[in-house]
């Protein structure tokens, strides 16, 4: 999983397999290999979204004190359970090319008096990787095997909150490698590779690779995510679709801004 402005998530194959119409998978550096990939166009964009929005407090006081505004937003949410009491986020911010239809909006439902700042931070957390796992769906069905665990990398992986998250939702270990950036890195392996530090891919990721940390799922908070997303999350946009036409019907008679 790449927690990247947009979300994927990538497998490995040694068949070209197209996941669906128009997505097809990438040549993988290694031959004889293909790279498959679902995107949430609005993956961990939406931190961004809700530091512009809502975090003026943490971008001021991260200044002062010289760390970033999302070590601040993870403080926040210490105190938030699992779930978010009862909030729910599906993050098609824009319309979504895999989950979609032009006509597709983004969604937060459950609002109630005990909920704040925090609660929607952790929800735009936990529906960036239930969409995640809606790719995964996609991606196991589709290649005909399961995952049995997880590699999480890109910025967003920095959240402590969001890995333990990942690792819940799927109910899988998640490994966390040693270098954040990893598409930098697989380029940098081509080079070295290239060049002739090392003599195949092998060799390489054994010399350039390494795990710092594996990550378990929490039980209870995995019983209560399986819920969650069986029982809301998968229904939410089935059911809100039909309005999402009729907004945008409405909204062409909106005055222009």
């Amino acid at each position: 999983l790449s927690f990247g402005t947009c979300a994927t998530v990538n497998a490995v194959s040694t068949k070209s397999v197209d996941l669906l119409p128009y997505l097809p998978p990438y040549p993988g550096a290694v031959p004889g290999t293909y790279c498959t990939e679902i995107p949430i166009d609005r993956g961990f964009w939406l931190v961004s979204w809700f530091k512009e929005q809502f975090g003026h407090q943490e971008v001021q006081l991260a200044a002062e004190r010289g760390v970033s505004p999302e070590s601040l937003f993870e403080e926040m949410i210490q105190d938030i359970p699992p779930g978010s009491n009862g909030l729910m986020l599906q993050p098609y911010w824009s319309p979504d090319r895999v989950y979609c239809d032009e006509y597709g909006k983004g969604a937060v439902i459950g609002f109630s008096d005990r909920h704040t700042r925090a609660h929607l931070y952790r929800a735009v957390l936990e529906g960036i990787i239930f969409a995640l796992k809606d790719g995964a769906k996609i991606t196991t069905d589709k290649l005909g095997r399961p995952f049995t665990k997880l590699r999480v990398s890109g910025g967003g992986s920095q959240s402590r909150t969001a890995l333990q998250i990942t690792a819940d939702v799927f109910n899988l270990p998640v490994e966390v490698p040693s270098v954040n950036e990893t598409g930098m890195l697989g380029a940098a392996m081509n080079a070295a590779i290239g060049l002739g530090y090392y003599s195949n891919y092998e060799v390489a990721v054994a010399g350039m690779t390494s795990i710092r940390e594996v990550i378990h799922p929490i039980p209870r908070n995995r019983d209560l995510y399986e819920q969650l997303y069986n029982r809301i999350y998968r229904k939410m946009y089935s059911q809100l679709k039909p309005l999402y036409k009729d907004l945008a019907d409405i909204a062409e008679k909106f005055p222009k801004a």
